[in-house]
């Protein structure tokens, strides 16, 4: 039986396999030109995201708040600060092709879209590291992290939807 600290690993790790793998399949539809595979994969990486900025934002964000201190986890918001911005970048690339029902993607689109993925996926690999800190935490915090968690992916708000209408930090 897995500890409530091992549940979160195990759950933390899956959700930023499923964001890097998405990240990397972006860079080859980009380095493709197909358009409609690069929409595809831009919708579904902001719904992944969606719920994953949010309870990290919400709970787990402030649960470590008293190990790290103000300065690095303000350096965790601004890295989400600066992926909002890159997917919101990445969704406007994406919508000319889609809404003319174009196929190909210009190749300076392309260079620009995966400039952006690229600075995405360092926070991914970081973020993930996090979880050896929240295992430290008392488990009442886990328990409170896990169930915004489940109230997050339950709400299931894209990204782009979850900054205008629920995040109250304005990017």
């Amino acid at each position: 039986m897995l500890s409530i600290a091992d549940h979160f690993t195990e759950t933390f790790h899956a959700e930023h396999r499923e964001v890097r793998d998405l990240l990397l399949a972006l860079i080859d539809a980009f380095k493709s030109g197909d358009a409609a595979q690069v929409g595809k994969l831009v919708e579904t990486l902001s719904a992944a995201i969606g719920p994953h900025f949010r309870y990290e934002e919400e709970a787990m964000y402030p649960g470590l708040l008293p190990l790290f201190g103000r300065n690095h986890v303000d350096k965790l918001l601004n890295d989400h600060d600066d992926a909002i911005r890159n997917i919101r970048e990445l969704a406007e690339l994406a919508e000319p092709a889609m809404l003319n029902d174009l196929e190909k993607i210009g190749e300076d689109q392309a260079a620009r879209g995966i400039e952006l993925v690229r600075e995405i996926l360092p926070h991914v690999s970081d973020c993930d590291g996090l979880s050896i800190m929240v295992e430290t935490l008392p488990e009442d915090d886990v328990v409170h992290i896990l169930a915004t968690h489940d109230v997050a992916r339950e709400t299931d708000a894209d990204l782009l939807t979850w900054v205008r209408t629920m995040r109250t930090r304005h990017v």
